[in-house]
């Protein structure tokens, strides 16, 4: 199961704000063993975000989305899932009692509509002002308050992906190798490629600067018991074609 996100608002592509969401979920999955493949930024625009909904939808990817669930008129993610899953917005009887629990009469006629959501959704605890976020499948709707979506984050994984942690998770392993032009090891990356399915390489050239000469930095990602015999191959590999690799570095991979 890939891993994404839905990040939403037209502040951020305006950039009077600027997006914490997406370096604290790639945190969040890695300390899980569990990597982002892919993130997706959306204005408050009803059709793209029907038309993102839908086709993440159809997908088996676990996503999180963030933002757009409140009640003020710009905020357009409920009702855009619900078309997109293509089911009525109903408001959950559980998602009520807390509405009204805490602003009582104050609940109607506009703070009961985020608990608003598509038929057949399940809500997401908020720890901060309990007002719930919400679940359809494998898709999960949280606030775009970063103090309340991070933990709602984290118990949606918690609670319901357990199965998705690996205690062993990937590394990656960088290597700089000075002085060396890409197009000069095209062979050495085809043959790691090649004997190496499993593992990820990366390619970084730089111009360098004025305490580093240019350089390409080579990373290797995947399970450490193959990505470190891998990177000792084509360390050797490239000492081979007349270069010198400085020192491998290895590092959670992200």
């Amino acid at each position: 199961m890939k891993v994404g996100a839905i990040i939403i608002g037209d502040e951020l592509l305006s950039g009077k704000r600027q997006d914490k969401h997406l370096p604290q979920l790639i945190q969040l999955l890695v300390a899980r063993g569990i990597k982002l493949s892919w993130v997706e930024y959306i204005g408050d625009d009803a059709a793209r975000l029907t038309a993102t909904f839908c086709r993440s939808l159809n997908s088996p990817d676990l996503v999180f989305s963030f933002g757009g669930i409140g009640a003020t008129p710009d905020d357009l993610t409920r009702a855009c899932a619900a078309h997109a899953a293509g089911v009525p917005l109903k408001i959950h009887p559980d998602g009520q009692a807390i509405v009204e629990e805490r602003f009582g009469a104050e609940a109607y006629p506009h703070r009961i509509n985020m608990v608003n959501i598509p038929c057949g959704s399940s809500l997401i605890p908020n720890p901060v002002n309990q007002m719930p976020g919400f679940s359809f499948a494998h898709h999960h709707f949280v606030p775009g308050f970063p103090s309340m979506a991070w933990p709602m984050v984290e118990w949606v994984l918690d609670t319901h992906y357990r199965h998705l942690f690996d205690s062993t998770p990937d590394i990656e392993l960088t290597v700089l190798v000075p002085q060396a032009r890409e197009g000069n090891l095209i062979d050495i990356m085809q043959a790691f490629v090649r004997d190496n399915p499993a593992l990820k390489l990366s390619s970084l050239p730089s111009f360098g600067t004025a305490s580093l000469p240019p350089h390409i930095e080579f990373g290797v990602t995947g399970a450490p018991l193959l990505a470190e015999p891998a990177m000792h191959h084509l360390v050797e590999a490239l000492k081979g074609a007349g270069y010198t690799p400085q020192a491998v570095v290895h590092r959670a991979a992200s």
